[in-house]
């Protein structure tokens, strides 16, 4: 355990002033920020609203844009930026020659990674509450305060973070065994487009394809009654996390095979 936690302090060392750490925390701030200015300026259009429907409206883009692309597009950047420093250092070998335990330093990477989505999500959730009581500091036209949305929105984004653990798995996978950019990237990006357009299409098959479980998750949060009646788990979020285990375990055998270079 103690291997672990080293293994993941380091990473976290080496990847504190990246883009891949640093947009964990500027993506929620800057998309929260841009949907709270848009609620001030346009604010005569809104004040009809009740309270629960203002907390929709904001919260509806956010998640929306999120489960479709951004969640998976942030996943496979963040996983190839953590797994690139080792090939831009060339440091893989010397990496796995220290007096650590292959798996520890094997899974300290995977951690670190879903690490970074739980961030993004968890600040998404707080930025959303903060700007929505802010945004009525301006406007008090518009009552934000007359409805308390926490539990709903921190369920939502825990729902959306585990939809995203299979998505991690395989591109983690992806990057240790290519070790250019084009590869995973290009194959993740495709598989999202795709399994977008599937789970809209409502595809029976979609719920197989794990680029596909944050857009069936956010669909599932949005059809529930009134968006609040919703379980965190259900059939996309178990395959979603079986499928993180499966490719976590298949990966770290793949690993051990493979000639580090």
């Amino acid at each position: 355990m103690r291997s672990l936690y080293i293994s993941f302090i380091s990473e976290f060392y080496k990847s504190r002033k990246t883009l891949a750490f640093w947009s964990a925390i500027l993506l929620p701030l800057s998309i929260c920020l841009i949907i709270a200015l848009g609620f001030i300026l346009k604010y005569d259009n809104l004040v009809k609203y009740p309270p629960q429907m203002l907390w929709f409206y904001f919260i509806y883009p956010i998640a929306g844009i999120m489960g479709s692309l951004l969640l998976p597009i942030l996943v496979i950047y963040n996983t190839y930026a953590i797994t690139n420093m080792e090939y831009k250092g060339d440091t893989w070998k010397s990496l796995f020659s220290l007096p650590l335990p292959k798996l520890s330093i094997y899974s300290s990477k995977f951690i670190y990674i879903i690490f970074l989505t739980f961030l993004t999500m968890f600040l998404f959730a707080i930025f959303i509450i903060t700007a929505g009581h802010s945004i009525e500091l301006f406007r008090p036209q518009l009552k934000f305060s007359g409805f308390n949305p926490t539990e709903i929105i921190f369920r939502s984004f825990t729902k959306m973070f585990l939809s995203s653990i299979g998505i991690i798995s395989l591109q983690f996978l992806m990057n240790l065994l290519w070790n250019d950019f084009l590869k995973p990237f290009g194959l993740g990006f495709l598989m999202t487009i795709f399994a977008s357009i599937a789970a809209n299409m409502n595809w029976k098959y979609a719920i197989y394809i794990p680029q596909a479980f944050p857009s069936l998750t956010v669909m599932n949060i949005m059809n529930s009654k009134k968006g609040i009646e919703f379980a965190i788990f259900d059939q996309a979020i178990a395959h979603s996390l079986i499928c993180g285990l499966a490719v976590f375990v298949a990966g770290y055998f793949i690993l051990l095979k493979r000639n580090i270079k």
